[in-house]
């Protein structure tokens, strides 16, 4: 998701272009043209108050009354090549990270709060952690390069590029 200025922006070009073809388009949102919109609206702002997420929506903008929303309700990611315990691990993990991103985890939330972290995700080592988590990720990584599904299967995501240039 992105901000509602940049949706509103295409909104009034949409328009414009597409008067010169039906001067009604101008009535219609995006010029008439189907738009399909995706994402999450808590990922808008890296940081801010809820406040300001909120008014940087597409829901506070004048196109959210335009909009059909549907919503997605099963996931399915979970549910391709695993087992049964899998799944419901995956499941429960998938909850988990929804329930911190609606709030429902670590009490009352005024935009700092403490969430408590499942212990199969956290690092221990605190003299080496980004090394351990390499390890964890990527065991025997000398031994299995030549597999490509090793490689598929398996991802470090990153905050910053700084990060990433890291060599153990």
């Amino acid at each position: 998701m992105i901000h509602k200025h940049a949706f509103e922006a295409l909104d009034r070009t949409f328009k414009d272009i597409f008067k010169c073809h039906n001067p009604r388009n101008l009535t219609f949102p995006f010029g008439g043209k189907v738009i399909v919109f995706g994402g999450d609206f808590r990922q808008i702002i890296p940081s801010g108050s809820r406040q300001d997420i909120v008014n940087a929506s597409l829901s506070s903008s004048y196109l959210w009354q335009q909009c059909k929303v549907y919503q997605l309700i099963k996931n399915m990611r979970l549910t391709v090549g695993s087992d049964t315990s899998a799944i419901q691990q995956t499941m429960d993990f998938a909850k988990w990270i929804l329930d911190i991103g609606e709030g429902k985890r670590g009490g009352s939330n005024d935009g700092e709060v403490i969430i408590d972290i499942l212990e199969d995700l956290l690092i221990n080592d605190l003299y080496d952690p980004i090394c351990s988590l390499i390890e964890f990720v990527y065991p025997s990584i000398l031994e299995d390069s030549n597999i490509p599904k090793y490689f598929q299967e398996r991802a470090i995501l990153a905050p910053k590029n700084e990060v990433v240039g890291i060599v153990c």
